[in-house]
């Protein structure tokens, strides 16, 4: 499958000029569409649907709207300008005029369409991990890497913890003490039995939050757990493979009743960050950082060269070991998964 094709600069920048007149709504009704949309006003998308999004106006209600040819990229959570419908076509009742710019945006880059929005304006990432059939570190890092250049701040959520004999829950302990040394925030919970739900749920009600991990780690338990009215799906993980199945098809927000909302995303088995430079990736181990600059070489890749200020580290014992080389397994698996067409 070929790549999709590209706009030329003027173009953009064209569509540009439309999206941001569109989102002034003082303007009134375009008088071409006066007869078909009322006049403009803001909206929340609440979830994504090809050519459709469900739209959440100032009111309360939501509206299906189709969306105009020129919008790019429309996500959950975006702000937006709409239109309602005078009269309702095949249950589409309004037009999505434009997206207003976005303070964050987390991406995910998709083999053949290059990177695609997951969601946009979200003020933490709640990245939760299943702590059997084990413990993956290195899926972790992926998604910190992923935070950290995004530049929106991480939630770890090791759910299933009921689960655990009292070896396995000290050798867990052992293995969070390193992320919690990092600064990154780690909560210990059980969907289904409510330990730690209350502190998540805390966390929860301040801004915007966005579920993300693998498939079977029990984001649909969570959701189920803080609005028990949604009902959503549930499927237990694999005895075979030790993988779940995909039980969510789209991004979806919801509001929680004690404030905040919450973006349920579809599981994903793996987070590819083949769009980050190298670069990028070393700057995304926040333990790197103050490093950065002090190595013997300027174009030091940090990894068998000499005078290199991260290796040093490792070796002092500063720096992990264990995080040392997810560094290493993400610069490999970056050159792997990229393909060829970008």
């Amino acid at each position: 499958m070929s790549p999709k094709r590209r706009l030329t600069k003027q173009q953009q920048a064209r569509i540009a000029r439309h999206n941001q007149k569109r989102l002034d709504t003082s303007q009134g009704p375009d008088p071409a569409e006066d007869a078909i949309y009322l006049a403009a006003e803001p909206g929340l998308i609440l979830s994504r649907f090809g050519k459709h999004a469900d739209v959440e106006a100032e009111d309360g209600q939501v509206i299906r709207c189709n969306l105009r040819r020129t919008l790019t990229s429309v996500v959950t959570g975006d702000r937006v300008v709409f239109r309602r419908a005078r009269q309702s076509q095949g249950g589409v009742d309004g037009i999505l005029d434009a997206v207003a710019e976005r303070t964050t945006v987390l991406l995910r880059p998709d083999f053949y369409d290059g990177l695609k929005p997951v969601a946009a304006n979200i003020d933490r990432i709640v990245v939760v991990s299943a702590v059997l059939p084990e413990f993956s570190a290195h899926i972790i890092d992926r998604y910190l890497v992923a935070a950290e250049v995004t530049g929106i701040p991480p939630v770890l959520v090791l759910n299933k913890t009921d689960l655990l004999d009292a070896s396995q829950q000290k050798a867990l302990e052992d293995q969070l003490q390193l992320y919690q040394a990092l600064g990154y925030p780690c909560l210990w919970l059980s969907a289904k039995q409510g330990q730690g739900m209350a502190e998540l749920l805390a966390l929860l009600q301040q801004g915007t939050s966005i579920l993300v991990g693998q498939s079977g780690v029990g984001k649909s338990s969570i959701m189920n757990a803080i609005l028990p009215e949604l009902a959503l799906s549930t499927q237990q993980v694999s005895d075979v493979s030790g993988l779940g199945q995909h039980t969510t098809t789209a991004s979806r927000l919801y509001h929680l009743p004690g404030g905040g909302q919450l973006i349920d995303s579809p599981g994903i088995r793996e987070f590819g960050l083949w769009h980050f430079s190298p670069e990028q990736v070393t700057a995304g181990f926040t333990e790197f950082q103050p490093l950065l600059g002090h190595c013997k070489f300027r174009d030091c890749k940090h990894i068998k060269d000499p005078g290199c200020a991260i290796l040093q580290a490792v070796a002092d014992g500063s720096i992990s070991e264990q995080r040392y080389q997810s560094y290493l397994r993400i610069l490999t698996s970056m050159a792997e998964d990229k393909p060829n067409h970008f």
